[in-house]
């Protein structure tokens, strides 16, 4: 089955790279090419997904390929932009928004599925409602959302599935992999140590690399290629090493991104050249084949869960997730910010699920025991994901329009449409 797939997926992603310029014109992103994929490989292999999803190679490779994305949304976002140009906002989303997104999925997740435990509808919020640009690039170079806007929404993405990942381990280790069940505090005792041993870790391996890395530079003891090379390491360090001594590998590859970008960029702060830069290209173009690899799963994802049947009531949450308990709380915690009514409006508007989604739904797939608690989870993240792909995909252009406000908007109101080098963060 492994190398079938493998051939699938490099076949289609080498097709792909051949006229991506053609397709990107014409608004045709990898993920749509890489979900068809999964979808037609699904339909020819219905009866053995199931089984190629809830293995330990595939969690596997669904938790390595979340730790690089984590590290790089840390490295692609300085922590000043949570207080620099417009401060409060982003962290009014990420602090206020945020969990009361999750509590309140989780409350009308118990009125719509109450044979589920709380640790489940837990992990189910955790899927839904952390945001990512991934369905949703047209949004980074539309001149219709305005600059602040784009700014709290691509900061919210980078930092929210950072935030939501010890809140995913803990609902995790409470719902139990077996049929032990664990009682909060139990749970939290786990939890905790799991996060400490992850930040220290994570703080150690990011900064000791990066003043390795300095020191060697001015040593000119390095090359482009070996520096290219270290940075891609510096996540899965982080990773392992945590996961060796029993800690949150997520959190350590986030914090060793955090850490990492901090002391290498502290050159440049004293006015020391440095390029920095071009070290990040290897990581990027890496998480985006990673990136590409998770949307041809979900494609099999979507045969499995529509082939199974779906439940109207994951599909109500699932709805009411990318709307109402999406805008509600946004505009709850913008109270008194500086965006103008239409800018927050927009900000809750304009909240895509991709392929943060997609890694813990599969991980929780996986680790939760056979039955309808982990069949929940993987209909949720089908739905939330393909209700993203159309609500905040060509969605998102209608939604623009009808918030942008007068057409004589300010030209210091709109993000130039020059682009970035990656949906999910705008490098500066």
């Amino acid at each position: 089955m492994l190398i079938p797939v493998l051939f699938v997926i490099t076949a289609v992603v080498a097709g792909w790279s051949l006229v991506a310029g053609r397709l990107e014109r014409r608004h045709v992103r990898a993920p749509l090419v890489l979900v068809l994929a999964g979808v037609a490989t699904g339909l020819f292999t219905h009866s053995q997904i199931a089984g190629a999803m809830n293995s330990e190679v595939a969690q596997r490779v669904a938790e390595i390929i979340l730790a690089v994305l984590l590290f790089v949304d840390a490295t692609e976002l300085r922590g000043g932009r949570l207080f620099g140009h417009h401060p409060g906002a982003a962290v009014r989303v990420l602090l206020v928004a945020l969990p009361l997104s999750l509590g309140a999925t989780v409350l009308l997740g118990g009125l719509l599925l109450p044979g589920l435990p709380v640790a489940v509808l837990l992990l189910i919020a955790c899927v839904i409602v952390p945001t990512d640009f991934a369905p949703a690039e047209i949004l980074v170079r539309d001149r219709r959302v305005p600059a602040r806007v784009r700014s709290v929404l691509n900061v919210e993405s980078g930092y929210n599935d950072g935030i939501v990942s010890p809140l995913f381990l803990f609902a995790l280790v409470l719902a139990g992999s077996t049929a032990e069940q664990r009682t909060p505090w139990e749970a939290l005792a786990t939890t905790v140590p799991f996060a400490v041993k992850a930040l220290v870790v994570g703080a150690l391996v990011g900064a000791l690399l990066a003043w390795a890395m300095n020191l060697a530079q001015r040593a000119h003891g390095m090359t482009d290629r070996s520096r290219r090379i270290l940075v891609l390491v510096v996540p899965l360090l982080a990773y392992t090493s945590t996961t060796a001594v029993h800690g949150n590998g997520f959190v350590a590859s986030f914090v060793a991104g955090v850490a990492f970008r901090y002391v290498r960029r502290a050159p440049q702060r004293q006015g020391v050249a440095a390029a920095v830069g071009s070290d990040f290209q290897l990581i990027e173009d890496t998480s985006a084949m990673m990136t590409m690899v998770m949307w041809f799963f979900f494609g099999n994802a979507v045969v499995l869960t529509l082939g199974l049947g779906l439940d109207w009531q994951v599909l109500v949450l699932c709805v009411a997730a990318l709307t109402v308990l999406r805008v509600v709380p946004v505009l709850l915690s913008l109270l008194g910010s500086r965006l103008s009514g239409r800018e927050r409006l927009m900000v809750g508007a304009l909240g895509p699920r991709g392929t943060t989604s997609i890694v813990f739904g599969l991980l929780a797939f996986n680790a939760l025991p056979d039955g309808p608690g982990a069949d929940s989870a993987l209909d949720a993240m089908v739905v939330v994901v393909l209700g993203s792909v159309l609500l905040h995909g060509g969605g998102s252009i209608a939604v623009a329009r009808a918030l942008r406000g007068r057409p004589g908007a300010r030209p210091k109101d709109v993000v130039d449409a020059g682009g970035t080098a990656r949906v999910g963060a705008l490098r500066e």
